[in-house]
């Protein structure tokens, strides 16, 4: 009895046999978890290269900020020390006089949208990974229940528990929550990864932002 059971067992169990004996709907979760693994790790590296160059830039900008220069001069340049400092320089040519008490207070209202844009230009894509790792594994838990239930389906047309009828099904449920568990955790950890390396990205740009502050203020001091 059971060499008969063994011997109907498929031979072949491997994940691409398993996909394609699976049901549409079990087929249609590991295309879409597969899908969601590849959008991952595609924008784990496009975020990466954009997170070291906006990090290389304020760095290069902080240097150059923290020498000394006008921000005339800083306003000129092609990089986010050109557009902050190019705020500051907009604000004291639009005051009335360079006695203006509010100068420093609307320039650093202006410099804070700026910071504020920056950081959701360095968070954008992010969203996409926190919403693969909260639901990647209950999709792929669907496809479970959905196999799992083609199985007792299974078992009730040929009315056998044989194991070559139950076997098959349970495994391609269980290939679904495993496609699920590997979409998602790396989104979690990349994520989590991205939105420290974003948070330094903006402390960075909050150091600049009080230099040239700091520099607005020297340059609005009456020369003695």
């Amino acid at each position: 009895m059971m060499a008969s059971i063994q011997g109907a067992l498929p031979v072949n169990l491997s994940p691409w046999q398993m996909f394609l004996a699976a049901d549409v709907v079990v087929q249609s979760v590991m295309v879409l978890l597969l899908l969601a693994g590849l959008a991952t790790w595609v924008i784990w590296v496009v975020k990466l290269l954009e997170l070291r160059a906006s990090r290389r830039e304020v760095a290069a900008a902080l240097e150059v900020v923290q020498a000394p220069g006008s921000l005339s001069a800083m306003a000129k340049r092609e990089d986010v020390l050109g557009v902050l400092s190019g705020v500051a320089v907009q604000e004291m040519q639009t005051a009335k006089s360079a006695r203006d008490d509010g100068i420093q207070h609307r320039a650093a209202a202006s410099l804070s949208r700026v910071e504020a844009a920056l950081t959701r230009r360095i968070n954008r894509g992010t969203g996409i990974l926190a919403t693969i790792g909260s639901t990647a594994p209950f999709i792929g838990l669907f496809g479970t229940v959905w196999g799992i239930m083609n199985s007792f389906i299974g078992i009730a047309q040929t009315q056998t528990t044989n194991l070559a009828v139950v076997a098959p099904g349970i495994a391609e449920a269980l290939l679904a929550t495993a496609m699920g568990l590997f979409a998602a955790i790396p989104a979690v950890i990349i994520y989590n990864a991205l939105g420290r390396a974003g948070g330094e990205y903006c402390a960075q740009v909050a150091d600049v932002i009080t230099q040239v502050l700091n520099q607005l203020d020297r340059e609005l001091q009456p020369q003695s």
